[in-house]
């Protein structure tokens, strides 16, 4: 996983995990500049209600059911 794809992810979905949160600070003094910048878009997204903390849960097609 890298940040880019988390970020797609969260945008497109609307829903970033816990796990996926720990991942970010985990790995956070490895980013790049612009993964860095990547990493403050993620948190004003979190901040302004764009992205919630939440579970995702796949189902046999792939898709993912958001709850």
């Amino acid at each position: 996983m890298t940040l880019g794809e988390l970020f797609l992810r969260s945008i497109s979905t609307g829903v970033i995990t816990k796990e996926e949160m720990d991942w970010v600070t985990n790995h956070q003094w490895e980013f790049s500049r612009l993964e860095k910048a990547t990493a403050i878009r993620l948190g004003r997204c979190l901040d302004g209600g764009m992205i919630q903390i939440a579970c995702r849960i796949g189902n046999s097609q792939g898709n993912q059911k958001i709850t």
